[in-house]
């Protein structure tokens, strides 16, 4: 397959760079998509056609039962995914880095710069790397961990596809930029989206190891549940549940951080943060929905208060229920998260009244939610 690029989301934030108000913001957005867009999705779309040719067993990989796990944002699926990323064994997934190299050639030639950086430059230029992934993601490392080889979101792997979530960390226009509704997209979009999606996957298992079990966690990945078993029919879905009057606020705290930082006006900003906030809802009632149009779809819900309370019984249900084994050396690493389990406590602090938020209207948009897993409302 050849690379995908999303040419109508592509066109739509061009149009918006070029009515953007602010100076200094429509220079870097207008330098990001008129040049450094085009050169680099460019030069990546040919290695992604190389691959095929310079690695033939790309054409034997398989994604078989593949474990997807959603939430809405801060729900506990990064803590989720990155403690099943430990079993090195059985999952395979993607480093931050490798998300924004789609192509199999490219994410072998940074590990053959790596080798070659220890082997003959003593590490210098990891130490430099280094360095900058402290400044560049010190900020907001109490809100959000991320480091270049960390586990991340595979949604990244479309940004140069301009169709990832991602860019909504990048542009605050959540109001007129839509990377969330891919079920409701045609079939025809929707099956192009998802293919190249599993082409990029593919090519991470051929890197990781052919027969593991591709792992991937996506709070975008909740308006596209439906398009992921379409894809993969043999798939397992994780969905991971924790009180909105906690997660809504936080995720909305995450994103005006990082706008803030790129100089985003105020205006923009709310803007951006109450659509985010209305998307919310359909985070939280979207994938249950199409679980329950899915009894057949192996499945497991996840309580962010079991998982950081009892991680260990927490995980072997989990993995009872989805059917994945637990190695020795797995055990071991449970036993360990069990041991060091304490309440969660983070230095991010967030409230409702700060983004304009009615903790009364979500507790009655999510009624439902709020009697399933008895979270504590408002007034308690």
């Amino acid at each position: 397959m050849i690379f995908y690029f999303d040419f109508r989301s592509y066109f739509r934030m061009l149009g918006l760079s070029l009515r953007e108000t602010n100076p200094k913001g429509r220079r870097r957005l207008q330098f990001l998509l008129f040049v450094v867009i085009p050169v680099v999705s460019g030069l990546t779309a040919v290695c992604f056609l190389l691959d095929r040719i310079l690695y033939p067993g790309l054409w034997r990989v398989r994604v078989r039962a593949p474990v997807f796990i959603v939430g809405h944002a801060r729900s506990g699926t990064t803590l989720l995914h990155r403690i099943l990323a430990e079993d090195y064994e059985q999952f395979s997934y993607f480093r931050f880095y490798e998300l924004f190299l789609p192509s199999l050639l490219q994410k072998k030639l940074v590990r053959l710069g790596a080798a070659c950086d220890a082997k003959l430059l003593g590490g210098w230029l990891e130490r430099r790397v280094r360095a900058w992934e402290t400044a560049t993601f010190g900020k907001t490392q109490d809100i959000h961990q991320m480091g270049l080889t960390l586990a991340e979101e595979d949604d990244f792997v479309l940004t140069l596809s301009c169709a990832s979530g991602w860019w909504i960390v990048l542009l605050p226009y959540m109001d007129r930029l839509d990377f969330y509704h891919v079920d409701e997209r045609s079939p025809r979009a929707r099956r192009r989206l998802m293919r190249f999606y599993g082409e990029c996957v593919k090519r991470q298992l051929y890197l990781n190891g052919s027969e593991k079990v591709h792992l991937s966690k996506n709070p975008t990945f909740c308006g596209r549940v439906e398009s992921l078993i379409e894809a993969f029919p043999d798939a397992r879905i994780v969905y991971t549940a924790r009180n909105p009057l906690e997660t809504i606020p936080s995720l909305l705290k995450l994103l005006q951080t990082g706008w803030s930082m790129r100089g985003w006006t105020d205006e923009d900003m709310q803007r951006s943060l109450r659509a985010i906030a209305e998307q919310s809802y359909e985070s939280y009632t979207a994938p249950l929905d199409v679980l329950a149009r899915h009894p057949e779809t192996p499945q497991a819900v996840v309580d962010y208060r079991d998982l950081v309370s009892a991680p260990a019984r927490t995980l072997r249900e989990l993995c009872a229920r989805l059917r994945l084994p637990v190695s020795p050396e797995f055990e071991k690493l449970l036993a360990r998260e069990e041991a060091r389990s304490t309440p969660h406590e983070t230095g991010h602090r967030y409230n409702l009244e700060e983004f304009g938020l009615d903790g009364a209207e979500i507790e009655t948009r999510l009624a439902g939610l709020f009697e399933r897993f008895a979270w504590p409302r408002e007034a308690t």
